[in-house]
């Protein structure tokens, strides 16, 4: 199948039904919508020379044209490679080298080695004038679609490979676990769209919803109340980070909720208190989901109706999951020799089901070590109750979830690890309020080198992503180890938290 025909259909359908919103602005029908990913398809085909099976990484902020150029690279065939915005240059070009993209599409000009060819959205605009492509292309079972880099603790993210089949099963569970989804909703885009929230996309698209990207681009609480009341029954993805500075500002502009829907969050914890909170301030207007990119946004979910039921005698344990499986994935709960653990017993979450990926982009071993017999393993570790929800204890041993952003210490560690002035260091996440964790490096200085915190901050500066430089840079004489010399990052948190001295 090809994802590009579920645009097709609807504006054949409804061809001038209104689509895509820029602020409160009409961007695009749905007959337009369409057309204007035709023409992208055919411009990048003609004046690229781009096939099936291409990749495009797509390195933008959240913007209108994002679901056309999405649709238009589905529309030949091609993978699109979305790239988080918030990127440093010497990140996304090794995903573009790794991926092997055949062009870079972004907002602006950028000097960066990738290795293929550069266009602008302005650039292509002028490139896609007039050009058009015939109606999306037939594909094979398995066809790869989205082609989504995720950080692994080796260092290096790995390309995540879902296919539009993978996409499909996705979209349809959001209908079946979520929420409710229907034409007269609106969903909004105000976390990256590079990401899950973006992927939201395909079920609003089959059924005739309205799309709106706020003009600022991102996430502003005044912004989104403004869009609620202007358009009514909106749905957005937000991190808990996200919905605490919603409730924050809620609370001196008297915004109740009117015009929300639904609100699905993920992407990090939910405390109980915070979930408090947001409920006293919107009502009961949740959802939750907890997934991976290895399958995106569907491991298990709180229903909208399942988080607005009070009456379950045990409804605070179930509102404190992360909710039951989603209805095309298996779930077990594997102890450390590979077998099925009864429930109320912690262990690493499994699962096989149409939503996992095909693998990652040229890591056989990688590929190999997270599916097993057909069964992705998370790195997750969670307990299952007898009635089937899903309720987290850890996660990825190492990984940071830092205002909804994916934060592997690795990558913050092989940076730091090159300064001259450090012999050792450490990356581990503390709890923050405003953050959900906050990144901390724990530095040992080398005899006789001198070094400020701000100057590691400032060298990090110049190799990664803004949101991965440690908030914090705490210096001791050495780092807490194992008797095989590993650094105990238990004892740094605990240290961190001022249990451990």
């Amino acid at each position: 199948m090809n994802l590009a025909n579920w645009l097709t259909a609807t504006a054949r359908r409804w061809p001038d039904a209104p689509a895509i919103f820029a602020g409160e602005t009409l961007h695009a029908t749905y007959g337009a919508f369409a057309a204007r990913a035709a023409a992208m398809a055919g411009a990048l085909q003609t004046r690229f020379g781009l096939r099936a099976g291409d990749r495009v990484a797509m390195f933008l902020h959240n913007g209108p044209e994002y679901l056309e150029l999405l649709n238009a690279i589905w529309w030949f065939g091609g993978i699109a490679v979305p790239v988080n915005a918030k990127l440093h240059p010497e990140e996304v070009g090794w995903i573009v080298e790794n991926s092997g993209a055949r062009l870079l599409i972004s907002d602006a000009p950028h000097s960066m080695a990738t290795g293929c060819a550069c266009v602008t959205l302005d650039d292509l605009a002028e490139f896609w004038q007039g050009a058009l492509a015939p109606g999306p292309v037939d594909l094979p079972p398995g066809a790869l679609a989205w082609l989504f880099y995720t950080s692994g603790t080796t260092g290096r993210p790995k390309g995540v490979m879902l296919s539009h089949d993978n996409l499909c099963a996705m979209a349809q569970s959001y209908a079946l676990d979520v929420d409710r989804p229907a034409a007269d909703q609106t969903s909004l885009y105000a976390a990256p769209m590079s990401h899950g929230a973006g992927l939201y996309n395909l079920i609003f698209t089959r059924l005739g919803a309205r799309h709106v990207i706020p003009a600022s681009g991102g996430f502003d609480p005044a912004e989104i109340e403004t869009l609620a009341a202007r358009f009514g029954n909106l749905v957005m993805f937000a991190a808990p980070t996200m919905i605490k500075r919603m409730v924050d500002h809620a609370r001196h502009s008297g915004f109740d909720g009117q015009g929300i829907r639904t609100i699905i969050y993920g992407g990090g914890p939910m405390y109980a208190q915070g979930l408090a909170e947001a409920r006293a301030q919107f009502g009961d207007r949740f959802a939750q989901i907890y997934g991976q990119g290895e399958s995106p946004m569907t491991i298990t979910a709180l229903h909208r109706d399942m988080l607005a039921d009070h009456t379950q005698p045990n409804a605070a344990a179930r509102h404190a999951s992360v909710g039951i499986a989603m209805s095309g994935v298996e779930l077990r709960i594997t102890g450390a020799d590979g077998t099925s653990l009864p429930p109320g017993q912690p262990g690493e979450i499994t699962l096989r089901g149409a939503t996992v990926m095909r693998g990652y982009w040229e890591a056989p071993e990688a590929t190999a070590a997270a599916l097993r017999e057909g069964w992705l393993h998370t790195g997750d570790i969670g307990v299952l109750d007898a009635d089937g929800f899903l309720t987290l204890t850890d996660r990825s041993k190492d990984l940071i979830i830092s205002g909804g952003s994916n934060v592997y210490p690795r990558e913050v560690e092989e940076v730091l690890a090159h300064h001259p002035a450090l012999s050792e260091v450490a990356v581990v996440g503390v709890p923050d309020p405003e953050w959900g964790e906050a990144v901390v490096a724990c530095a040992v200085l080398r005899a006789g080198a001198e070094v400020s915190a701000d100057d590691l901050r400032a060298y990090c500066r110049a190799h990664i992503a803004t949101f991965k430089i440690p908030k914090r840079v705490v210096f001791y004489d050495s780092l807490p180890k194992n008797n095989y010399g590993k650094v105990l990052k238990t004892e740094l948190r605990a240290r961190l938290a001022g249990r451990g001295g």
